[in-house]
């Protein structure tokens, strides 16, 4: 049975933990609200680009004004043997199933291409880690970018850009596949498995209606030059949304899960507070007993 003292280190351990679980949840709900007014001011471009995207992809289709970048970029590649997968998981955990549930999905997707070369770009500790302990896959890490989170700009998902396109104009390598965690409120995210190349599979996996009818513009330079320089600069500002959804809904799931854990420990000490009440009623009630036995027997 524990003593006293045992109960009374136990109460001042978890009022510790108490301490580190509140505080982490105060910085996460203190940053929180930067990372959604980042991602509500970054959302608007994304989608129009891939809006743009779709509209110029009938003529992207159809050949005109093309250029050998352009189709590598959108073109299939139905003989490819190598595919390629970006997860994007946190740098830290103590943010509830944010990162397990990730991982449970790249897990899946590894399954799925077991047969084929496959090639990874970690971004977030987390994923790193995760992919550096599989075993039995022809697995390869081309490139990981950690410490990232919370302070994303857009100098990282240029960088990560650049990367991936450089993996990608490997011939070899059919499709990129992206896996992160999409903020949808405080207490929700999705787990988002969606085509980041080659574009003609990220504009059908998009939902915007493709090759819709666009009126006859006047282009100066030629068209083929702004899509040599529209393609990539879509690509890095979907994977700068997708970083700043990441952020936020990791920043979410952090704050949720210190308040939880906070309140467990706030239950936790009222128990052993009562469970020390009540062994302290218990000592002196027994004591008193002796002392009035005592007494008793000396009168007697």
């Amino acid at each position: 049975m524990a003593s006293l003292r045992d109960i009374r280190k136990h109460i001042k351990s978890v009022k510790s933990i108490k301490q580190i679980t509140y505080a982490m949840k105060m910085v996460a709900a203190a940053r929180i609200r930067r990372a959604q007014n980042s991602i509500l001011a970054a959302r608007p471009f994304a989608l129009h680009m891939e809006e743009l995207i779709s509209d110029l992809e009938g003529d992207i289709a159809s050949g005109n004004s093309n250029t050998a970048m352009v189709r590598a970029l959108f073109d299939e590649r139905p003989g490819a043997n190598s595919v390629a997968l970006v997860l994007v998981t946190a740098d830290k955990g103590l943010c509830g199933s944010f990162n397990s549930n990730l991982l449970k999905a790249a897990a899946a997707w590894l399954r799925e291409n077991r047969e084929k070369k496959i090639h990874v770009i970690c971004v977030g500790r987390k994923s790193r880690d995760f992919m550096k302990r599989l075993k039995g896959l022809d697995l390869e890490i081309s490139y990981e970018m950690v410490g990232i989170f919370p302070k994303v700009g857009y100098v990282h998902a240029d960088l990560l850009a650049g990367n991936i396109l450089k993996l990608f104009a490997r011939t070899e390598i059919g499709t990129v596949t992206l896996i992160y965690n999409e903020f949808k409120s405080m207490l929700a995210q999705r787990i988002i498995k969606t085509s980041l190349l080659p574009l003609k599979h990220s504009v059908a996996a998009s939902g915007v209606p493709a090759g819709r009818k666009l009126r006859d513009f006047s282009y100066e330079p030629a068209k083929r030059f702004l899509l040599e320089t529209l393609l990539p600069r879509h690509i890095g500002a979907q994977l700068y949304r997708v970083l700043l959804e990441s952020q936020a809904a990791e920043l979410a799931a952090r704050m949720n899960a210190m308040g939880a854990a906070s309140k467990n420990a706030s239950e936790l000490i009222d128990g052993l507070t009562l469970k020390l009440n009540k062994m302290r009623q218990t000592m002196i009630t027994t004591e008193l007993n002796e002392i009035v036995s005592g007494a008793e027997a000396l009168g007697g």
